[in-house]
């Protein structure tokens, strides 16, 4: 999959792509269904299949917090697109300049003159352009008028329930991640690059993998049952399962919450390399232990349930064997 960071100056090759507009946050079963439907008018076509996504998400723009609300990082959401089988993803940059953009110049600017769109796809809660003018129903009618297509995809239910990411993340910070699993037909995941720590569960044999949560949704602190996977070069190079703890750590008190995963079946070393983590289970809330002799005792404890759950696993790892390349 190409990555670009820009709209203008595209190759001819990825012009009249069939393209998925949408934030993508999480890439659940909706967004997967979405983009399953502009698959299926990419073939029809002839066409490439692209994704058009904002980084960083504009609520972020907009509303920017100390902790991201988002579900999925960027390299994370890239990795689950090409394994959906997306040719392109246009990551145009979300600034002051994009935001005053009224819904008819995006239209002009970014779908005709920069990306000559061969087709969008778009829920039908779709909005775009300045104060949110545009709608579905105005891509469609401007789509009309420069040549391009627009269909409009209903949302998608579970039961009842739209599968929505708020739901995920209201899911994930009440320590559900087999809920949140549910919603998105994968397991969440975060990733990052892995930082030098104290060191100290290499004194009790359990070395840990550290990484901070910076650019995404912090869930419920507690410890999981995870499944990790070592990030090289954009790809997956080894799996493992594992236990993790995420939060502040009582015994230590750690300023800012970190993610420790504890690898079942790796002895080497982990350092700045990127780690992709996958909460499976949530197991127990953080516990303030009386010392090293208890914390020991309580991760052996903590090892074997994490492996009883992982035992017992019903969803499928994601693909996310595609290839990515940046321009």
């Amino acid at each position: 999959m190409r990555i670009f960071r820009h709209y203008e100056h595209i190759p001819g090759a990825y012009q009249g792509a069939v393209v998925a507009v949408g934030n993508f946050d999480g890439v659940h079963r909706g967004h997967q269904a979405l983009i399953a439907e502009a698959e299926h008018h990419a073939r029809e076509r002839g066409a490439p299949l692209a994704i058009l996504a904002f980084e960083p998400h504009p609520q972020e723009f907009f509303r920017p917090s100390a902790e991201s609300f988002r579900l999925t990082p960027f390299r994370t959401k890239a990795r689950l697109l090409a394994g959906l089988g997306v040719d392109a993803m246009f990551a145009l940059p979300f600034d002051a300049q994009m935001a005053a953009k009224s819904a008819q110049d995006f239209v002009l600017d970014v779908l005709v003159k920069g990306l000559g769109v061969g087709c969008v796809v778009v829920g039908e809660d779709f909005q775009f352009g300045r104060g949110r003018a545009g709608n579905a129903t105005v891509l469609a009618y401007m789509g009309a008028m420069e040549g391009f297509g627009v269909e409009i995809f209903k949302p998608v239910a579970d039961g009842a329930e739209k599968i929505s990411s708020t739901a995920i993340r209201e899911a994930l910070k009440a320590g559900r991640p087999d809920e949140a699993a549910r919603l998105l037909g994968h397991f969440w995941t975060v990733e990052a690059r892995v930082e030098h720590g104290d060191k100290r569960g290499r004194t009790i044999g359990v070395p840990t993998a550290n990484m901070r949560l910076t650019d995404c949704l912090h869930p419920a602190f507690g410890v999981y049952a995870v499944r990790a996977s070592v990030v090289e070069d954009e790809r997956i190079v080894s799996r493992h399962q594992g236990v993790a703890n995420f939060g502040i750590r009582p015994m230590f008190e750690t300023p800012t919450p970190l993610l420790e995963t504890f690898l079942f079946d790796f002895d080497g070393d982990l350092y700045g390399k990127h780690l992709s983590v996958e909460l499976v289970a949530y197991l127990r809330g953080e516990m303030n232990l009386p010392d090293m002799d208890a914390l020991k005792a309580q991760i052996a404890r903590d090892a074997e349930a994490a492996k009883a759950a992982l035992a017992h696993i019903s969803h499928p790892r994601p693909a996310s064997q595609g290839r990515m390349f940046f321009k």
